[in-house]
C-alpha cells in the first residue's frame, strides 16, 4: 500500500446514551469457618460508566431481581472427623457368659471435641458390644447360669417389624407396597389412595424410576423417600426450582453414605446416593414454592453392602437372622435394612428370641438395633425378649457373634 495514501485515523462515537446501571461486586471477605462449610461476606453496589468514569449510583437504579448474595457459601478445606470411643463397661454379668459395652463419640480433628454424629457416618466404626466372661457361676458347678448363657450355635432368632403412624393425619393414608407383600387393601384403603395420589410429602417410592412434584405442597417442611433393592443405587435429577434462597428454603438429601444441602444451581443438577435408598426433604417457607426431581435407579458402581445384608420396606415382615454356615469369615457382621415411608414409625418386636436345640449353622449372641435418625444404638443379648420403637422411618439391625 506504499503508493496509495493512507487516510487519518478517527474516532467516532457510536452510542452517545450511558450505559445503564449495574451491580458491582468486589471480592469475597474471609471464610467463616476454618475449614467445612462457611460464609463469606462481599460487597454488591450500584455502578454506572458515565464520561468514562465509574459513578455510585442509588440502589434502586439497578435491576433488584438480578442483584448477586451479599453472603455466599465458602470452604476452605475440609473438616476431618473421626470416631472415638470411651472405656469398656465392666462385664454385664458377674458370672458366666456377657457383654461390654462402650460410648462412640464423633470428633472434630481439628477441635477435638465431639460434633454431631453424622458427620461420622461414611466413617467405619469399630464394634462397641463386645462379649466378656466373668468365669463358671457357683451354684452350677462350673457352668454357666441359664440366664447369662450365650449359645454358641442359636436357631434363627425371629423379630416381627410393623410400621406405625405417629401423626392422626397420616393415619388413614397407606404404606407404599413392599414386593414381599401378600394381602390387598380393602375398598376403603383404595378410595383413601385415590384421595391421596397428591400427597407427595411423607411418601415411600418404591419403582425403579420416576418424577416427583414436591411443588404447592401444603407443608412447610416436604419428606420423601426412595427405596430400592440391595446391589442398585439411586440418581436424581432437579427438573425445575422455585425456591426462594434468600428466604432460606433448602433441599436435604441423605443416605447412608452421603448428606447434601443445596438451593442454588439445583435445576439439571445430579445427585448420587451411592446405596439403595435416599431421604429427600424439602424446606419451603412462600406457599408455591418447590421442586420437581426426576430418580432413576441402577446397578451401584461400588458394594456397600455384605452378602448376608437383607433389604425390608413396607409396613410389615418378618425378621430373620440371616445364616453363616461354618468356616465363614467370622468378622463379617450381617445386617438388616428397614425403610418404611417418612410418615411412618418402626416397632420392632421378639417373636422367638431362641427355638431351641436344632438350628441351621448361626451362631450370634446378640443384635444391634440402630435408629438412623438419632443414630442411637441398642443392644439384645440371650434370651431377652424386647420391643423396640423408632423415632424416625429408618432402623439397622446388627447380628454379632
Amino acid at each position: 500500500c506504499q503508493p496509495v495514501p493512507k487516510p487519518e485515523s478517527r474516532v467516532e462515537v457510536c452510542d452517545l446514551n450511558p450505559c445503564p446501571p449495574r451491580w458491582k461486586v468486589t471480592p469475597a471477605g474471609p471464610c467463616s469457618s476454618s475449614c467445612g462449610l462457611g460464609l463469606a461476606v462481599q460487597l454488591v453496589t450500584c455502578v454506572q460508566i458515565l464520561h468514562g468514569q465509574e459513578v455510585l449510583q442509588e440502589e434502586h437504579l439497578c435491576p433488584v431481581a438480578e442483584k448477586p448474595l451479599t453472603s455466599v457459601p465458602c470452604v476452605i478445606r475440609m473438616c476431618s472427623y473421626e470416631w472415638s470411643f470411651s472405656e469398656w463397661s465392666e462385664c454385664s454379668t458377674s458370672c458366666g457368659n456377657g457383654i461390654q459395652t462402650r460410648q462412640d463419640f464423633c470428633l472434630s480433628s481439628l477441635t477435638h471435641k465431639p460434633v454431631n454424629p453424622l458427620f461420622c457416618r461414611r466413617f467405619p466404626k469399630a464394634i462397641v458390644v463386645r462379649g466378656c466372661s466373668a468365669g463358671p457361676c457357683p451354684e452350677q458347678g462350673g457352668t454357666l447360669s441359664p440366664g447369662a448363657e450365650l449359645q454358641p450355635r442359636t436357631p434363627a432368632t425371629h423379630l416381627m417389624t410393623a410400621a406405625a403412624a405417629t401423626e392422626h393425619r397420616h393415619k388413614d393414608v397407606p404404606l407404599s407396597a413392599g414386593p414381599w407383600e401378600q394381602t390387598k387393601p380393602g375398598a376403603g384403603e383404595e378410595d383413601t389412595a385415590k384421595r391421596c395420589f397428591l400427597c407427595v410429602c411423607g411418601n415411600l417410592f418404591l419403582n425403579a424410576s420416576g418424577t416427583i412434584n414436591m411443588t404447592g405442597v401444603e407443608s412447610r417442611d416436604c419428606t420423601v423417600a426412595i427405596g430400592r433393592p440391595l446391589r442398585e443405587e439411586i440418581s436424581v435429577t432437579i427438573l425445575e426450582s422455585s425456591l426462594n434462597c434468600s428466604a432460606g428454603e433448602v433441599l436435604l438429601f441423605s443416605g447412608r453414605m452421603m448428606w447434601q444441602t443445596g438451593c442454588r444451581k439445583l435445576p439439571l443438577s445430579l445427585i448420587n446416593s451411592r446405596t439403595n435408598t435416599l431421604i429427600v426433604k424439602q424446606r419451603v417457607v412462600l406457599p408455591g414454592n418447590g421442586v420437581i426431581l426426576q430418580y432413576n435407579s441402577r446397578t451401584a458402581t461400588k458394594k456397600y453392602y455384605q452378602d448376608c445384608d437383607q433389604q425390608l420396606f413396607g409396613p410389615q415382615g418378618a425378621i430373620v437372622n440371616p445364616v453363616q454356615l461354618p468356616g465363614q469369615r467370622q468378622e463379617v457382621v450381617c445386617r438388616t435394612f428397614i425403610t418404611v415411608a417418612p410418615r411412618q414409625r418402626i416397632s420392632i418386636r421378639a417373636l422367638n428370641p431362641d427355638l431351641g436345640p436344632g438350628g441351621n449353622h448361626t451362631h450370634f449372641n446378640y443384635i444391634l438395633v440402630r435408629d438412623v435418625s438419632t443414630m442411637k444404638t441398642v443392644v439384645f443379648h440371650g434370651k431377652q425378649q424386647f420391643l423396640w420403637q423408632s423415632t424416625g422411618s429408618q432402623a439397622e439391625i446388627e447380628f454379632h457373634e
